[in-house]
C-alpha cells in the first residue's frame, strides 16, 4: 500500500515547534554558559533544522514568519493563507 509522502501541516508545525523550542532554549542556556562549545554546537544545529523546518512548510503550506514570504509567480504568498481566526491550524 502506498503512503502518501507529503508530510501533514500538523506534523510539519509540530516539528517547527520541537526544533524552536531547542534553538530558544539552547539561546536561554548560552547567555548563562556561552564558552560551552557543545551547546553552542547543538543551537547552530538546531537552527540550521528550525531554518530548514520553516522553509519546507513554506513550500507545502505557505510561510509562517516574514522571512519565508516570497513573490513568486507574480503575487505576494503571506496572504495567500488562511489567518488564525479564519480557521488557520496555527
Amino acid at each position: 500500500m502506498a503512503q502518501n509522502s507529503k508530510p501533514s501541516r500538523k506534523q510539519m508545525l509540530d516539528w517547527v515547534d520541537m526544533v524552536s523550542f531547542a534553538v530558544v532554549e539552547s539561546n536561554l542556556y548560552l547567555d548563562t554558559h556561552p564558552e560551552d562549545p557543545a551547546a553552542l554546537a547543538y543551537f547552530e544545529e538546531n537552527k540550521m533544522l528550525r531554518e530548514q523546518a520553516l522553509k519546507d512548510y513554506a513550500a507545502l503550506y505557505g510561510p509562517l514568519n516574514i522571512d519565508c514570504a516570497t513573490g513568486m509567480d507574480g503575487k505576494w504568498d503571506w496572504v495567500e493563507q488562511p489567518w488564525p481566526w479564519e480557521g488557520g491550524v496555527c
